[in-house]
């Protein structure tokens, strides 16, 4: 193609379960794409972990014919939750000598930029955990560590699904009131017990990552009627609300209108009591606020935060995301 660094933009969307790569020219085309495995440095390291995400951008180099040199990287990483860790990160692939030019974000800013006409509103993301970013298109940020409990998060679909299990644990032997749950979470692994399915979860014959599975259960029992259930449901939504809420106070936009984009699988289901709690819940702590659904690739928001980087305009945003579908 004869492009050289001056041309390429590197843009990476990288989740703990899977990483996309896009390469760009300035003018929002896609010259190349490739996709691999997640990104977990706290389980591998960093060192590692960007030694996986180098593979994947050779592949990605191969397919648009490109060297591996940059104008500039955008790079939305998951586990890059804490300044410090942003700080790694964007060391180490400053290290790698791909461009002089690296900016590293949390993977939660790809969802948020994916769903967004300009860079300003708020995403919540609600998938096996759960977390949420602000930005203005002035280039602040408002954002919470989401490293689980530690950090004061509660809800995502594995900590609904622990939530579910202890409920119908205590109903079944008499500690709690009972629940649906009790029969239900343990008929989806076609056992008839709580009890039986404590073991098989305790012992591995049904795999502790398989829990995740339990959170639809979880929505269509409080969709039945479930008082615990639908308590659950109802508590994940003031979660949702309270994020946002803060998050848009702490940009100044939450007493004009601006946008609360909903991701991730939990709310991307659209499960009715869920939604209908959150808008009734922030139409009294951000009344302005206009919700919407990100449905759109992450690694699109991962390109568009490069295009805003290089200050590329408005036609690249529009030819990428029209690349996209989006």
């Amino acid at each position: 193609m004869g492009m050289n660094r001056s041309d390429v933009l590197l843009a990476v969307d990288a989740g703990n379960s899977k990483t996309d790569v896009v390469l760009l020219s300035r003018d929002g085309t896609v010259l190349g794409s490739a996709r691999g495995g997640g990104f977990q440095p706290p389980v591998v390291g960093v060192a590692t972990a960007v030694d996986g995400l180098a593979e994947i951008v050779g592949r990605a180099c191969a397919d648009a014919a490109v060297p591996r040199a940059f104008a500039h990287v955008t790079a939305c990483l998951a586990n890059a939750d804490l300044p410090v860790e942003e700080a790694a990160l964007t060391a180490e692939l400053l290290d790698r000598g791909w461009s002089r030019d690296v900016r590293v974000h949390n993977d939660t800013f790809a969802v948020l930029r994916a769903g967004l006409d300009e860079p300003r509103g708020v995403a919540v993301v609600c998938g096996a955990g759960i977390n949420c970013v602000g930005m203005t298109a002035d280039g602040r940020t408002a954002r919470f560590p989401a490293i689980g409990k530690l950090s004061g998060d509660w809800g995502g679909g594995s900590g609904l699904a622990e939530e579910a299990l202890w409920f119908a644990a205590r109903a079944e032997d008499g500690r709690g009131e009972p629940t649906e749950l009790a029969r239900a979470l343990p008929a989806h692994f076609g056992v008839e017990t709580m009890y039986a399915l404590i073991e098989a979860l305790h012992l591995g014959r049904v795999p502790w990552e398989r829990r995740h599975e339990l959170t639809p259960v979880l929505f269509r029992v409080g969709a039945a009627g479930d008082p615990v259930a639908l308590s659950l449901v109802h508590r994940l939504a003031e979660e949702v609300v309270a994020l946002s809420s803060v998050a848009l106070a702490r940009l100044g936009l939450l007493d004009e209108e601006a946008p609360v984009m909903l991701g991730g699988s939990v709310l991307a289901a659209r499960h009715p009591q869920l939604e209908g709690r959150i808008r009734e819940l922030l139409a009294v702590r951000a009344p302005k606020a206009v919700i919407g659904f990100v449905t759109a690739p992450p690694v699109l928001g991962a390109g568009l935060l490069a295009l805003d980087e290089v200050a590329a305009g408005p036609a690249a945003t529009a030819r990428l995301r029209e690349r996209y579908g989006a």
